[in-house]
């Protein structure tokens, strides 16, 4: 009788996640195009003026999607530049053929080959928290591809701990999808209002953020699964990277904030900044994690002057 009502606890449970599924692909459906690239299918929106500059790809963090970095900061450069918004893979409405391919150096690799698609020669990226390794990556592995690296609250090396025991779980094999198909998103739904404020302290979060940001896609879990191998595969990938940081030769800006619980300054930030030849460095105090909707305007100066930079070298080289 046990095992039975176990089993019957968990179908029911799996129909729940099916039907929340189709209700949260309705309710946030694909708001640009798909590109097929090696080993994924990336979702990307691209808006604001062609004629503008070299364009601004902006990539979001963890447990997120292009949407996060769309709203304020994505809409507001988009006024006066070109901007291209992906989701990376396996997030959002971005797939991947294989979970494993959770690292950056993968990652850059299939971003690299989206952006040549699309006949983009060098941008500017704009990089977030997991994705501060990415841009990293990104401007190692694809040099040709960085006119500059903006990076907020970037993940650059290793720290000490792990990433949550639910993560570790998640990306175990059998267990991990058991429980990301039945409990991750009947759970998902009560705690991730909690979650997201706790990431903007000491802000407070933006009343809407969790719809406007669509973050209730993670709890699909396809996206859940994808994530968790994301973050476990992460501290191995930046202690990989930390040694070449030296290499890079596009100038770097990097904001960040004290104090940022989430992805802490002095581990990641400052010795970032203190490898890399052409880093300039920017803390703000009483600043969390969430750096482009706290201080937006501050982040788009940045770019600007970053931009502006890069067209007047270019016209001395010229």
């Amino acid at each position: 009788m046990i095992v039975m009502s176990v089993v019957t606890a968990l179908v029911l449970l799996a129909l729940l996640t099916q039907a929340g599924v189709v209700a949260l692909q309705r309710a946030f459906p694909p708001q640009g195009r798909m590109i097929e690239v090696d080993g994924a299918t990336l979702h990307l929106v691209d808006i604001g003026p062609r004629d503008s500059g070299p364009p601004i790809v902006m990539l979001h963090g963890a447990s997120s999607n292009l949407e996060a970095m769309r709203r304020p900061l994505g809409d507001l450069l988009a006024r006066d530049h070109r901007v291209i918004l992906i989701d990376r893979p396996g997030h959002g409405w971005s797939t991947r053929a294989s979970r494993q391919d959770s690292t950056p150096q993968i990652q850059a690799r299939m971003i690299d080959e989206a952006l040549g698609k699309l006949g983009i020669g060098r941008a500017v990226f704009v990089v977030h928290s997991w994705s501060g390794a990415l841009g990293a990556r990104i401007a190692l592995d694809h040099p040709h591809r960085v006119a500059g690296l903006v990076m907020l609250a970037p993940v650059t090396h290793p720290w000490r701990g792990g990433v949550g025991r639910y993560n570790e779980i998640i990306a175990t094999p059998v267990i991990g999808p058991l429980l990301a198909y039945t409990i991750t998103l009947p759970l998902g739904y009560f705690v991730t209002e909690a979650g997201a404020r706790n990431v903007f302290l000491p802000q407070t979060m933006p009343d809407g953020f969790v719809r406007d940001s669509a973050t209730p896609l993670l709890l699909r879990p396809r996206e859940f699964i994808a994530n968790a191998y994301d973050l476990v595969t992460l501290k191995e990938s930046v202690a990989a990277q930390v040694a070449r940081y030296g290499e890079i030769a596009a100038p770097v800006t990097i904001i960040a904030g004290e104090p940022d619980k989430t992805v802490r300054t002095s581990i990641h930030a400052r010795p970032f900044a203190a490898a890399v030849p052409n880093a300039k460095l920017i803390v703000l105090p009483d600043l969390g994690h969430m750096v482009q909707n706290a201080v937006p305007d501050l982040v788009k100066a940045e770019i600007e002057t970053m931009i502006g930079h890069i067209a007047s070298a270019q016209a001395a080289a010229d």
